[in-house]
């Protein structure tokens, strides 16, 4: 079984196959297949209602994620679920007269099942799938399986500063991270370590050139202008500008002992927005060690998934 983020199994031949008959979930009963559909209504004892082709589905309070019953998940966790996919095992299956079909499902079942085969085996540095499911100032949370949660720190998100997870993702998109530390089934992630070192970046540019960018903070001394994801340079001040700007800049120089690149902001966008494209330098499924400083310069920033 392969844990993917909840809507990954929704739309395949075989789920659909599963969850269109009685008979269908009585197998994946049986043979405890995780499956996936979409939660229509939350009702007044928070429990969620399944919409299946062949009826629905009725996920039970404590049924609804791992910590429910405990009362270390909030029942917004279930509340927030509405009009989207969530995964489950089914429970029972009831075929009424009508031939209508009522089945007790459980999302808790499958979150377990998902820890103990899949997120108590993850190792520091081991890179995973994971899909954005709500920003907030502090950071971006994920979905790394079955709806488990997991929080990527606004500052883990990439070298160059944001001022929201929202300048960089968006909600429902699926992204890469890389596992940081595991304490039981809460795991740490980080993002900014795919995102390519100071030189991988810094290839892609030349003294001369003009090219565009998006401005990330005004300061006294100059403005940060991000060029990619993990590599920003300081432009000299300039009038009317403002964090958030789509801007052309003039490349001045490029310092690699220095890890520094001059700008000169040529002309700023007339609207203001924010970049979130990014390619993944790193496509492989583990890292061992990280550093982002090129040989040439003194200062070292690095990450050691070892320790």
């Amino acid at each position: 079984m392969n844990y993917k983020p909840e809507g990954c199994l929704f739309r395949t031949a075989e789920n659909q196959k599963y969850i269109s008959s009685a008979e269908g979930l009585t197998d994946a009963m049986n043979k405890k297949i995780i499956l996936e559909a979409r939660a229509s209504v939350c009702d007044s004892s928070h429990n969620l209602i399944v919409d299946l082709p062949c009826g629905e589905g009725i996920i039970e309070r404590e049924e609804g994620a791992v910590g429910i019953a405990e009362g270390t998940t909030r029942d917004i966790a279930l509340i927030s679920k509405v009009n989207k996919i969530v995964c489950f095992k089914v429970l029972s299956v009831q075929q009424h007269e009508n031939g209508r079909v009522t089945a007790n499902l459980s999302r808790k079942s499958a979150q377990e099942e998902c820890i103990s085969e899949y997120i108590s085996h993850l190792l520091h540095g081991d890179v995973i799938d994971a899909k954005v499911t709500h920003l907030e100032q502090f950071g971006c949370f994920v979905d790394i399986g079955c709806g488990m949660p997991s929080l990527i720190p606004i500052d883990a998100i990439s070298i160059s500063r944001i001022s929201h997870p929202s300048d960089r993702f968006t909600v429902g998109q699926f992204i890469k991270a890389v596992v940081k530390s595991v304490d039981k089934s809460r795991v740490f992630l980080t993002h900014k370590e795919l995102l390519g070192t100071w030189s991988e970046n810094a290839e892609n540019y030349h003294t001369g050139e003009t090219v565009s960018g998006v401005v990330r903070s005004v300061e006294e001394y100059g403005i940060f202008v991000e060029l990619a994801p993990n590599l920003a340079g300081l432009a000299e001040l300039k009038d009317n500008v403002s964090a958030g700007q789509s801007v052309s800049v003039y490349i001045k120089a490029i310092i690699p002992e220095k890890m520094k690149i001059k700008l000169i902001i040529v002309d700023t966008c007339e609207e203001c927005g924010v970049s979130r494209d990014f390619s993944y330098y790193f496509n492989g499924s583990h890292i061992d060690k990280w550093i982002y400083t090129p040989e040439e310069s003194s200062k070292t920033i690095e990450t050691d998934f070892s320790l």
